[in-house]
């Protein structure tokens, strides 16, 4: 699929600088770019769901609980 994305000149400069250094078009700098930026999207969400599941107090127990160091 092709795009396409409108980037300030310090951004491009910056992309293109850095594909130079790297031997690689814009193309392929924003695909590794973005491919990068959607793992590290993904390890967010995986990592956190289901993570207090096995609680033994329910959700509004816990609020309560929070809430009332607050008043402390």
């Amino acid at each position: 699929m092709r795009t396409i994305i409108d980037l300030p000149d310090t951004d491009r400069e910056r992309l293109d600088s850095l594909c130079r250094q790297r031997g690689l078009s814009r193309a392929e700098g924003l695909r590794q770019a973005l491919r990068s930026w959607l793992d590290h999207q993904g390890v967010q969400h995986q990592s956190v769901f289901g993570l207090w599941r096995n609680r033994p107090e329910d959700a509004l127990s816990l609020e309560r609980a929070l809430r009332s160091e607050w008043e402390r």
